[in-house]
């Protein structure tokens, strides 16, 4: 089995800027740059779909995802806070007779 090629961010982001500037298909540029034509297209979906930050490098969240599990983490250490002000409310407000 062929070992599978990496390539750097730098190079894909040329890369899609080059497909977007020919008006070459995606065949000849594939062939051209000896790339297979699913990773053309996967880079191109990629870049369509993260404008901002298409390429992260490997183990590197984009920036929004980061955002994300952040505040889902804040948002469960509140939730937790709430419970636990609840408990001492409830005892706290129990007749002592």
């Amino acid at each position: 089995m062929a070992e599978r090629k990496r390539y750097n961010k730098q190079f894909k982001e040329e890369t899609v800027k080059y497909i977007q500037e020919q008006r070459k298909s995606m065949d000849e540029i594939a062939l051209e740059l000896n790339i297979p034509k699913g990773t053309l297209k996967n880079w191109m979906m990629t870049y369509r779909q993260f404008p901002d930050e298409p390429f992260v490098g490997s183990g590197k969240l984009r920036t929004q995802e980061n955002q994300i599990a952040e505040l889902e983490q804040k948002n469960k250490d509140l939730e937790e806070e709430i419970a636990i002000l609840k408990k001492a409310m409830h005892i706290f407000s129990k007749d002592r007779s």
